[in-house]
């Protein structure tokens, strides 16, 4: 091993009941995104007083954070991302808590080395990545301009410790049914709001047979009246949407909206439509995933590939793939199989011994990975060409 990365080792393990504890403190105070005032206060002091100055309000969103530290002279901008929103109802069931903790190690750690060497290294706080798409605001309002790598770990279950995972292109539609209000004796004298939510589920039902393999839309009913003797005047309902491209997920929310015109011209109820913005496809760079692959095993961690037919899940950094090169692979917290993310059960596991141990061996693997970028102008030049042959033309 490099000299270097011992050093960033040396350096991540100074600080491991530090990062651990910040890990536990996010967990014990999960928050909504756009919310995550108090995880962002944790992270912020942490940095503080390690000697680091924190931007906070980055890019002028309340709960982005960056922190910045330079080398001797300009070179690659390498960026850590951390997430730490929770989930509605169940908390860090996504284990936003270790992400956050595990790239403000890697930061650090990389930190330690990085005067020496031409280039900078950074970490950005991408909030509201469960649902209000922080990186594609970040995006949108300059927030990676000046970063050309980014790098995360995200946790999972199973013993699945992967590299090379994408993802799907997802986005969230909600439509607000507005009807009138009547006795349900008389249900003639309202408008039905519910009966046209229903609706729209029954023909997206209907449609499932001509679905892509890739597709799938899920949808809730988050308000359907306040009594079941009064005819319901709102009803409000959300759907996921998932697809394998951008270009794809354009189609179903055309279906969406078709079936709620349907719903409309059948109830007379009228709808209110909300759009998310669209979480791309994922692209990870290969290159970089090897390198973390290999950094992995030196910290004892071996690392698989997907199987491709399995259908995954979406995030946010697809749409950070798409502009820069980027990593986002997975590292498991718990052996059991049966335990996914987004349950009560892996909020738990989240904050367990294993999750710890976990989050301090991506924060060095990571940062070893930084530190490859950071020295090798050959391996920037390997990335750089995967990059510009992985992604679309359409989408440059």
């Amino acid at each position: 091993m490099k000299q270097e990365k011992q050093l960033i080792i040396n350096k991540i393990d100074s600080l491991k009941h530090d990062l651990i504890n910040l890990s536990h403190n996010i967990h014990e105070n999960p928050e909504t995104s756009y919310k995550e005032f108090k995880a962002v206060k944790f992270i912020s002091d942490f940095l503080s007083n390690n000697g680091f100055e924190v931007t906070n309000k980055y890019c002028g969103i309340d709960t982005s954070f960056k922190a910045v530290k330079k080398g001797k002279a300009d070179g690659p901008k390498i960026s850590f991302l951390a997430e730490y929103d929770a989930l509605r109802s169940i908390g860090h069931g996504c284990g936003h808590n270790i992400i956050s903790a595990c790239a403000v190690g890697a930061f650090i750690g990389l930190s330690e080395i990085v005067e020496n060497y031409a280039g900078e290294v950074s970490i950005i706080g991408t909030p509201a990545e469960e649902g209000g798409a922080g990186k594609v605001r970040l995006l949108e309002k300059g927030g990676f301009d000046n970063t050309e790598y980014a790098l995360m770990m995200h946790p999972t279950s199973g013993g699945c410790n992967l590299i090379g995972r994408g993802g799907r292109a997802a986005t969230a539609v909600t439509v607000s049914f507005h009807g009138k209000s009547a006795h349900s004796s008389v249900p003639a004298n309202g408008i039905n709001a519910l009966s046209a939510a229903i609706s729209v589920f029954n023909q997206i039902n209907m449609m499932r047979p001509d679905f892509q393999i890739q597709d799938n839309i899920n949808g809730i009913v988050l308000e359907g009246g306040v009594a079941s003797n009064i005819i319901p005047e709102l009803s409000v309902c959300e759907f996921s949407i998932r697809a394998e491209t951008m270009l794809r997920i354009e189609k179903l929310i055309n279906l969406v909206k078709g079936c709620i015109s349907r719903a409309e011209s059948l109830t007379g109820a009228k709808a209110i439509i909300k759009l998310e913005p669209i979480y791309a496809e994922r692209y990870p760079n290969m290159p970089m995933c090897e390198a973390f692959k290999s950094n992995m095993k030196e910290l004892g961690i071996n690392m698989t590939y997907p199987n491709p037919t399995t259908l995954y899940g979406s995030s946010d950094i697809g749409n950070v793939s798409i502009k820069i090169p980027a990593i986002h692979d997975y590292l498991s917290i718990i052996d059991d199989k049966t335990i996914q993310s987004h349950s009560e059960e892996f909020t738990v596991a989240a904050a367990m011994p294993e999750a710890d141990r976990i989050c301090i061996k991506g924060a060095k693997g990571l940062a070893m990975t930084g530190f490859d970028i950071l020295e090798s102008d050959k391996f920037r030049s390997i990335i750089n060409d995967f990059h510009k042959k992985q992604v679309p033309e359409s989408y440059r």
